[in-house]
């Protein structure tokens, strides 16, 4: 008897977690892992059991969105106990990585005067011993390094970890992740497999290709216990297929906030990807997971913050993409994880890491990694790229993030690639203040005025226009804002007209438009086709 052949539901979510809490880059690399579940996820955890009325109180807040406050009920403060206490048996190891991480550096700014290192080795914390390098910057400042990759080799990368929550969604909402962990819920399913199984691209192949139940039950091992509700994730109805582009033009999709799709006949092109679901109303019109390419040739990665780097889109799109790349870094700073060694670790074996001004060349398109300066609070952060894409004659650039520091560096980077004809800009100019995606990477406190002083900020209206006029594009497109209702979940923003980053960017749009330069702030999604020899058609 022929065995009936089931579709993933499209509204279906793979939800990727570490110890329970939404996985984020910070949580797969070891040491800032150590470093987040103590000083995140445990120091919440503490916050809650201690006065869960206090986080109630607070998360009907607006003021306080994307705070340090637990999205939980009162009443569930038991099971908050519960996982607290699961994380100090489980994650043992890890905690004694961190604790010894903050003895490293108090050894380092006690005993390191200018002298040679090599004495200070034997004071090295027994678990650290092997795993780190001492040094000196020019200024005799003392610091260390990680050889990152034996870290992944080591007892603290415990792929026991992670997780996947399977759920189906029929809104665009849900409490911010950063702070909250998924505990016990009815109708999700908790599959107990790393990032790296194989079962989740089988998994998630059934969006288009249908296979049998029981071939994906046996992949994934699938319990009875666990069956009835693992089968509401399917269903046996056809998709609407992807319609592939066929034109001899470029088509721009943009799918929120810094995601954009750049296709031809021939290639495709995803940045920063961050895709939302489809199959039930949303208030936003959308493109989703059903207007992305069968193949993608490349990913392209800016850097590495949650809302730029989302496994929950990734690990589902891993079996499509070609190759992925990446921003260089081998520093093995705590705060600068190498992002190549993480997503080889999570079961990408397709990625490629780029450095500033070097170029990949494939068809008739040109990817170069340019500079990126500004968000990231004036810490030392390598891994960041911005990326310059020519097809044909065609010229796009995205900037993610970017806040001009220094002038000079995008003249510079001008005389090299030249202008482009589509700039894509960041402009969400506020930002939360360092402590709050670094915090706990911290092991000195700085003051609340260094802390508000430091903030993760894109450009404002007077950066975003020197931008502009050193790049003199024809066309400027506002993004990464943050807005669509599907991005709140890892941005925590809410806008309202009165919002600075809303100011700003209507300004820099009509100051644009006065120079005869096409301006848009983008929200929800937005489709344009261009000429490989420029002349842009809105669809």
């Amino acid at each position: 008897m022929q065995q009936q052949l089931y579709y993933l539901r499209p509204n279906v979510v793979m939800e990727p977690l570490v110890d329970n809490w939404y996985a984020w880059s910070h949580l797969i690399s070891p040491a800032t892992a150590a470093m987040n579940i103590v000083g995140r996820h445990m120091t919440i955890m503490e916050s809650y059991m201690m006065a869960p009325n206090i986080h109630a109180e607070a998360i009907l807040n607006p003021n306080l969105r994307g705070g340090p406050f637990m999205d939980i009920p009162v009443e569930r403060a038991g099971e908050v106990k519960a996982l607290y206490q699961q994380t100090v048996e489980k994650q043992a190891p890890l905690i004694e990585l961190s604790k010894a991480i903050k003895e490293l550096d108090k050894i380092l700014a006690a005993e390191a005067k200018g002298f040679r290192m090599e004495p200070l080795y034997e004071k090295v914390p027994d678990i650290l011993k092997g795993y780190v390098e001492l040094y000196y910057d020019r200024h005799n400042h003392p610091g260390f390094r990680f050889f990152e990759s034996l870290l992944y080799n080591s007892p603290y990368y415990n792929k026991d970890s992670q997780s996947v929550a399977l759920w189906v969604t029929d809104n665009d909402h849900r409490p911010f992740v950063l702070s909250t962990p998924r505990i016990g819920e009815e109708n999700v399913l908790q599959l107990q497999v790393p990032f790296d199984h194989p079962g989740l691209d089988e998994l998630a192949k059934m969006k288009r290709t249908p296979r049998s139940l029981e071939y994906i039950k046996e992949i994934l091992s699938i319990s009875s216990e666990d069956n009835a509700l693992f089968e509401t994730f399917f269903t046996q109805e056809e998709p609407a297929r992807y319609e592939p582009y066929t034109g001899d033009k470029i088509r721009m999709r943009y799918f929120g906030h810094a995601c954009i799709l750049v296709e031809t006949k021939d290639i495709s092109i995803l940045v920063d990807p961050l895709i939302s679901y489809y199959g039930y109303h949303s208030d936003v019109d959308h493109f989703s997971d059903l207007h992305l390419p069968d193949v993608i040739d490349y990913v392209l990665i800016t850097h590495n913050h949650q809302d730029h780097i989302l496994f929950e889109t990734l690990l589902p799109l891993r079996h499509k993409i070609k190759h992925i790349i990446v921003p260089h870094t081998n520093s093995g700073k705590l705060e600068d994880p190498d992002l190549k060694l993480m997503f080889n670790n999570i079961g990408f074996n397709n990625v490629i890491a780029i450095d500033e001004m070097e170029t990949i060349r494939f068809s008739d398109a040109v990817i170069t990694g340019i500079p990126f300066t500004g968000e990231h609070s004036d810490m030392n952060i390598i891994t960041k790229s911005c990326y310059f894409v020519q097809i044909g004659q065609f010229r796009l650039v995205f900037l993610a993030d970017s806040r001009i520091l220094e002038p000079s560096l995008y003249k510079h980077i001008q005389q090299v690639t030249g202008d482009p004809d589509v700039m894509f800009l960041g402009m969400e100019c506020d930002g939360a203040p360092l402590s709050w995606l670094y915090g706990p990477l911290l092991t000195k406190k700085l003051s609340r005025e260094q802390d508000n002083s430091r903030r993760l900020s894109g450009s404002d209206c007077d950066k975003g226009m020197s931008l502009v006029n050193i790049f003199n594009p024809k066309e400027v497109y506002v993004y990464a804002m943050g807005q669509e209702p599907w991005v709140e979940f890892i941005s925590s923003i809410k806008y309202t007209d009165e919002s600075n980053p809303i100011i700003q960017s209507n300004h820099l749009i009509r100051l644009c438009e006065e120079k005869g330069i096409v301006a848009e702030r983008l929200f929800g999604e937005k489709e344009l086709l261009y000429d490989k020899q420029l002349t842009p058609v809105e669809a």
